[in-house]
């Protein structure tokens, strides 16, 4: 088994476009393979801003050689009135390399029987390699210098060998060596004789190439760093990645700012250490934010003076901006602000911000009157008209909630504004509040009627104002918190609040129960979910819930088939008035009384023990009755009796979409 190894050199890569090459070269380099049937063990693609690189472990020497069968020309047009060949048939025979004498005629046709030798896997690499990058794709890419074939950028050097001996190729402009680079301030011209030595040839010349040992070796300095002065970080994963990509050698160095800078709201200051200069804030034990952070340096040296000393100088200009602006906001109370988001345009069409305010206040209340929840209705959105949030956008409800704090509102009032946002994203957690839960969920709901009512739903390359966030955030905060709101219904009061009309209520209730759907794929079997949606999920997501548990753990056949039964018996409205003086049958009678017995309490796994219970009865039914009498009144009757008893199926889950 031999391995492969190519690495290109680049000027430094865009951060966001690396993880986006490393899977663009995996699925390339496994397309390739498994298209040419070369085997292999592994495909292990590594990355840093300055080297993508592809390691391939355990691949075969060549393709296997392959026996074909060439079909040819019909028979008579092969062969003439004597059985010689024609100049089609010997035509056929030249063309595929093989002897007119292995030539063979099948149901009235010629065939041949070739073999095709596999070809080196070295040549292969070298006619595809090139071919695999230049299908690469990104933002932002361009030509450099001369050449005609777009990338990120300019390609300075490559690398390419197989076991011990290259594999020339040429990649744009570069033609490919065993030689590569280690960090800028580092080795250079290295030789690499084999893949084996590659990875630690580059750690001995400050290159950790291998992402997942950068991202750890990370972690650990971050930690270390802490330790020093009995802090802690929170390393969001967002954060971790960019940083990862944005060096080849990580070096830790802890810097720190005035205390006094610890006044302004703790978001602020984490939002300037974090998104806009990526560096990892410390905490102490308890969680407060301290004046020290720790950041990742790209370097290779023991001086870190002129480091400390830049990074303070960056970081206390952000912070004087966030000082200046939130001691301006607070010179007025937060509700003033309300005034100002008049002139704030919500979407074309719907109004201002301040309209789309007065709205979800309405939606609130009809939710919960409390006083604390149409406070925090009136307030959540007027921190968008304060200078803070115009600098630090992605603070929006947190600088909110801070500022309903000066200004003396209530603690309920104030985490109603930083929850109603919740949740932020797919993976973190929702508004624990009932005005975080309230309002947020008025909120989102005139935002999802408001796209739709505008004809501008979400398509699979456009989310207008982040309707599918929404609706997650919406179907989260209810299942979360078991909270028994009418989803359908609320649907209707918010498009009645629009300043627009439409009829679109039934694409948003679909558009809830396909996102309801994905939002619970990964838990339960996509049928279960679907079947349990034929009774509208938008009246009631934590009942839907509680009936797709219980349906999910269906495993009666018999119950499976009697259901389906009844449901393809009445296809057709029918009436539900059962007169037993028309049963004739005891197995009628049994039935009726059996079905009576059967209601929901509340308890659907109960319920479903109830609707197992009178399988047998059922069956009976079926096997001594002729549902279709040629008495009229006798079968509308009995049609009658099964169609109560489809409503008790149905009231479950839709039957006929179920399989064991």
């Amino acid at each position: 088994m031999s391995k492969y190894l190519l690495e290109v050199g680049v000027e430094e890569l865009p951060y966001k476009f690396i993880p986006m090459a490393i899977n663009q070269l995996e699925n390339g380099f496994k397309a390739f393979l498994e298209a040419n049937n070369v085997t292999y063990e592994k495909i292990n693609v590594m990355a840093t801003p300055r080297r993508l690189a592809v390691m391939i472990a355990g691949l075969v020497e060549s393709q296997p050689d392959v026996e074909k069968v060439v079909k040819g020309p019909i028979a008579t047009v092969a062969y003439d009135e004597n059985k010689n060949l024609t100049p089609a048939g010997l035509g056929f025979a030249k063309k595929n390399g093989v002897d007119t004498k292995d030539l063979y005629v099948e149901d009235n046709y010629l065939y041949a029987k070739i073999s095709i030798k596999g070809k080196c896997t070295k040549d292969l690499l070298q006619d595809n390699v090139p071919q695999i990058f230049a299908k690469l794709q990104g933002p932002h890419f361009m030509r450099w210098g001369n050449n005609d074939v777009k990338f990120s950028r300019p390609i300075r050097w490559v690398l390419s060998i197989l076991d011990n001996s290259e594999v020339k190729v040429t990649i744009i402009d570069k033609e490919s060596s065993n030689l590569t680079n280690g960090h800028r301030f580092s080795t250079q011209n290295i030789v690499i004789n084999n893949p084996d030595e590659y990875v630690s040839k580059l750690r001995d010349a400050c290159v950790f190439v291998d992402q997942e040992e950068r991202k750890q070796r990370i972690i650990e300095l971050t930690n270390k760093e802490a330790e020093k002065y009995n802090a802690i970080t929170k390393i969001s994963e967002d954060l971790l990645e960019e940083v990862t990509y944005l060096c080849e050698y990580p070096v830790a160095v802890t810097c720190d700012f005035d205390t006094a800078y610890l006044t302004i709201p703790q978001e602020v200051a984490v939002t300037v250490m974090e998104t806009h200069q990526r560096y990892f804030a410390l905490y102490t034990r308890e969680g407060k934010l301290t004046n020290k952070f720790v950041t990742i340096t790209n370097y290779v040296g023991n001086e870190y003076e002129n480091i400390k000393a830049g990074n303070l100088r960056v970081i206390k200009a952000r912070l004087d901006d966030a000082v200046f602006f939130f001691n301006e906001d607070t010179k007025k109370p937060l509700e003033a602000y309300r005034e100002n988001l008049k002139g704030m345009t919500f979407q074309k069409g719907m109004g201002s911000v301040y309209d789309k305010t007065e709205r979800i206040a309405k939606l609130a209340e009809k939710l919960n009157p409390s006083v604390t929840v149409k406070r925090t209705a009136e307030l959540c959105k007027a921190d968008l008209a304060t200078n803070l949030v115009f600098e630090f956008t992605e603070l929006q409800g947190f600088i909110g909630a801070d500022y309903a704090r000066v200004s003396g509102e209530t603690k309920e009032v104030q985490n109603g504004i930083r929850e109603h946002y919740f949740p932020l994203n797919a993976d973190s957690e929702t508004a624990s509040s009932v005005e975080g839960q309230v309002v947020g969920i008025a909120d989102k709901i005139d935002t999802i009627c408001a796209v739709f009512a505008a004809g501008k739903k979400p398509t699979g390359s456009s989310d207008p104002l982040g309707v599918r966030r929404a609706a997650l955030g919406i179907i989260k905060t209810i299942l979360e918190h078991n909270l028994k709101i009418d989803l359908s219904k609320l649907i209707d009061d918010a498009l009645n609040l629009l300043p627009v009309k439409t009829e679109c209520k039934s694409e948003i209730e679909e558009f809830f129960v396909q996102r309801l759907i994905i939002f619970l794929a990964n838990d339960y079997r996509k049928e279960v979910l679907e079947a349990c949606s034929a009774k509208n999920p938008c009246v009631d997501l934590c009942d839907y819930l509680s009936r797709v548990k219980v349906v999910s753990t269906i495993n009666d056949a018999k119950l499976l088939e009697n259901a389906n039964r009844v449901l393809r018996i009445l296809k057709d409205k029918v009436d539900n008035n059962v007169d037993s003086s028309l049963f004739i049958f005891d197995a009628e009678k049994m039935l009726y009384t059996e079905v009576q017995k059967i209601s929901y309490n509340g308890n659907y796994e109960e319920y479903l023990k109830a609707l197992i219970s009178i399988n047998s009865t059922v069956t009976k039914f079926f096997d001594d009755v002729l549902v279709m009498d040629k008495d009229e009144n006798i079968k509308n009757n009995r049609l009658a009796l099964l169609n109560i008893l489809k409503n008790k199926y149905i009231m479950l889950t839709d039957f006929s979409k179920l399989n064991i």
